[in-house]
């Protein structure tokens, strides 16, 4: 991992502090060794830096490609840990080098919902996660991010320090397949992840998946 990796994990626990008050739970979920698919709600452009730093283990994260665009911030956003993902579907190529880094036993961030949350409310995920996860075998580790959603200037996160709080739940394994998913089965896989993220979230997060949950009742 290059320097900025390590560097950059410390300097983000530096530069939150005075912006917002900053809580992680469930630490104890994250075992010692992957790799492992880490996957999140997105409520804003803080979540991915953050949850990175959350967990101890070695990670990269899937990022908008538009942050590669300029020298600089593919720079910095490239040596922190991360490849690009082409937003508004299924990404091939970024499937296949998530792929590649958890075979190296690097675990990979990801948010299957594919870009941020306009209103709070999780939204409906793209199938991307339930691939990777059911072709590799992999344990898939939930995170639930609430308060970012009300990070606003500086000058309004200094003086209001909104709570943020990362939670960490418990992994747990996709079911056994030979390797190929039917439609139905997808669905069933990305669904039982969103839910598994919601679960560690107020019901004001839960979006689409508490409407589920609701008509399960």
């Amino acid at each position: 991992m290059h320097w900025v990796y390590y560097f950059g994990r410390v300097l983000i626990r530096i530069l939150v502090f005075p912006f917002a008050s900053w809580h992680i739970k469930g630490r104890e979920n994250v075992p010692d060794s992957g790799p492992l698919l880490i996957v999140g709600n997105h409520l804003h452009l803080a979540d991915p830096p953050m949850v990175a730093a959350s967990i101890k283990l070695k990670s990269v994260v899937m990022a908008k490609e538009e942050l590669y665009q300029h020298w600089w911030s593919r720079f910095w956003v490239g040596n922190f840990g991360s490849f690009p993902v082409r937003r508004g579907g299924v990404d091939r190529e970024a499937l296949r080098q998530a792929e590649r880094w958890l075979k190296q036993g690097i675990s990979v961030i990801m948010f299957p919902e594919g870009s941020r949350s306009q209103t709070t409310g999780m939204q409906p995920a793209l199938s991307g996660a339930a691939l990777i996860a059911s072709r590799l075998s992999i344990p898939i580790l939930p995170v639930g991010i609430a308060g970012t959603d009300k990070l606003r200037n500086l000058k309004w996160c200094v003086l209001h320090r909104p709570r943020i709080t990362v939670t960490i739940g418990k992994p747990f394994n996709p079911p056994p397949t030979d390797g190929k998913l039917t439609r139905e089965q997808r669905n069933q896989l990305i669904n039982d992840i969103m839910r598994k993220i919601a679960a560690l979230l107020p019901p004001e997060y839960h979006g689409v998946y508490a409407m589920e949950e609701n008509a399960k009742d």
